[in-house]
């Protein structure tokens, strides 16, 4: 098992797809078979390729979440595996806002994301965003991992 230590920006950008500003987590403070919490401080950066208008809503708190839990299936991957599966969000319930912005926020983010239910090609979460002990943003999140599957479909004439 990995060190938590080793899992920092540079592991996790090599790990999930999104690269440069896009990869927004700083690292992985702990995580077992059923959760993952990650810090992140990319939410104060000027250049934060989420903002828009001069902020960053916390609608985008949403793709911190999915950061994590790209992380946490790239950290249960088998050892063996080239890479991990490709996943989709494909769907965010029960979200509960309790901010409007995060550039405003001058703490670090702390990214917490737990299984809640998993089956071959689905998986849904429980996660949740707070700072200095204050929650951010919570909410469930289904991902579909039959991703190469459902792209092929998807692409297929009918």
């Amino acid at each position: 098992m990995l060190d938590d230590t080793q899992l920092d920006h540079t592991w996790i950008a090599s790990h999930i797809p999104h690269q440069g500003s896009m990869c927004l987590l700083d690292k992985v403070e702990a995580w077992d078979q059923d959760k993952i919490t990650c810090r992140a401080s990319s939410h104060r950066a000027v250049d934060n390729p989420l903002r828009a208008h001069g902020q960053l809503g916390i609608a985008c708190g949403i793709e911190y979440a999915a950061q994590a839990m790209a992380v946490h299936g790239a950290l249960l991957a088998p050892a063996d595996s080239t890479r991990p599966r490709v996943g989709y969000l494909v769907s965010v319930r029960g979200v509960i806002m309790a901010v409007t912005r995060l550039d405003d926020i001058s703490a670090d983010m702390l990214i917490t994301a737990s299984c809640i239910m998993a089956s071959e090609n689905n998986i849904l979460y429980q996660f949740s965003l707070s700072a200095d002990d204050n929650l951010l943003l919570e909410g469930r999140a289904a991902v579909v991992l039959n991703a190469d599957a459902l792209a092929m479909t998807l692409g297929t004439d009918a």
